[in-house]
């Protein structure tokens, strides 16, 4: 389990920070990164997820350490990691209505840069197809594959085979393989995790053969995130795609202890007001972290070892309760680590980057956007 107890996050010039914030730590941010080029070898088999970080310096710092393919879930991360430099890069959404429109046109606009996305039906197969034969474009595309997080994908087997097949005889499409992601799997006992992974991805593998024995080339598979990467980079040719590992947070620290990732992005808050005896209320409200967890399970404070046990929140207010005899004062700075980084980096417009435990630059959170430019 990693250990929250140094002091690597102090910031000496916290009194020019306003909060709520989110900063993020630079140097620990390419330390995760490095750990994950270490642990899956080959970085052929490694396609982050850009959701978690959605900024272009975290991308570019992935195209220096070797990365080169990533994965997105909206045309504006895909964009975003476009301009930052990315040559290969995977909507990793079945794109239908406009959207399906907007992915062509940044196709066209970006015409060095090789995007792919996926799909799961035969309709959406003969849009894209008809999309694609009028911009001039031929588009690569995976299979979705439900895995049993059934909220999107097909289930592997013969329908999903079929579903192959009609895409490799498609005009202005490409088939690529295969996409199966289980992030449902989060059994903090590694093995029952990984008996429950394996048994899932059966099927996937049982498929590939299947489509290999009638003469199809090996279809590419990209599999799991971040619960289950540790278990699909040990499966020769699988393409991983974790995404939180870069700042890594609270949630899978608290389940995924065999995985060396430690903390890069923090909520700093402040203490507001002291509303009653044994109550503390500081800055961190709905609009600051994620609150899709129940209450107890949106944040982790570092430096305090009192008990923090946050009793109410509202858009601008998180109420902790404390012991009566305690000693904290409005104004009072709180590190935290978000229980859920991924909804939280979403909620900042800018992170600010701490260097040498200074406040240095700010990175915008470019793709928190709905929209760039397509």
């Amino acid at each position: 389990m990693n250990s929250y107890s140094s002091s690597w996050y102090p910031i000496e010039d916290i009194d020019q920070l306003d909060t709520p914030a989110l900063v993020v730590y630079p140097e620990r941010v390419k330390a995760n990164i490095q750990a994950a080029l270490d642990m899956i070898g080959d970085v052929a088999r490694l396609r982050p997820h850009v959701k978690t970080n959605k900024s272009t310096e975290v991308i570019q710092m992935m195209l220096e350490m070797g990365i080169y393919q990533f994965k997105c879930a909206t045309i504006a991360e895909a964009e975003m990691v476009a301009l930052a430099g990315a040559k290969d890069i995977l909507l990793a959404y079945q794109p239908v209505g406009p959207k399906a429109h907007r992915l062509l046109d940044l196709i066209s606009h970006h015409s060095d840069v090789t995007f792919s996305c996926l799909v799961d039906h035969a309709s959406t197969v003969q849009n894209l197809s008809e999309l694609a034969q009028r911009k001039g474009i031929e588009l690569s595309v995976y299979i979705d594959l439900n895995l049993g997080t059934n909220r999107t994908g097909i289930a592997p087997g013969q329908e999903a085979e079929a579903l192959y097949e009609q895409v490799k005889e498609t005009a202005g499409l490409r088939i690529q393989g295969f996409h199966a992601y289980d992030g449902h799997f989060r059994n903090p006992d590694f093995n029952e995790r990984k008996k429950a992974c394996d048994l899932a991805f059966a099927p996937v593998e049982a498929m590939a053969k299947s489509l290999k024995d009638k003469g199809y080339s090996d279809p590419e598979i990209i599999a799991g995130g971040t619960p289950t990467f540790t278990i699909h980079l040990q499966r020769e040719n699988v393409i991983c795609s974790p995404g939180t590992f870069v700042y890594w947070d609270a949630g899978y620290n608290q389940v995924l202890s065999e995985q060396p990732f430690e903390p890069a992005a923090l909520v700093i808050t402040r203490v507001i007001s002291l509303p009653d005896k044994g109550l503390v209320t500081v800055d961190l409200g709905h609009k600051s972290i994620a609150s899709e967890n129940p209450l107890n399970n949106r944040v982790r404070f570092l430096n305090t070892d009192r008990v923090l046990e946050p009793v109410s929140q509202s858009e601008e207010h998180l109420v902790l309760k404390t012991d009566e005899d305690h000693e904290f004062k409005p104004g009072d700075v709180l590190y935290g680590v978000p229980f859920h980084i991924c909804p939280t980096v979403a909620l900042y417009e800018r992170v600010r980057a701490i260097r040498d435990q200074h406040l240095a630059e700010e990175w915008w959170t470019k793709a928190r956007d709905k929209k760039l430019n397509w």
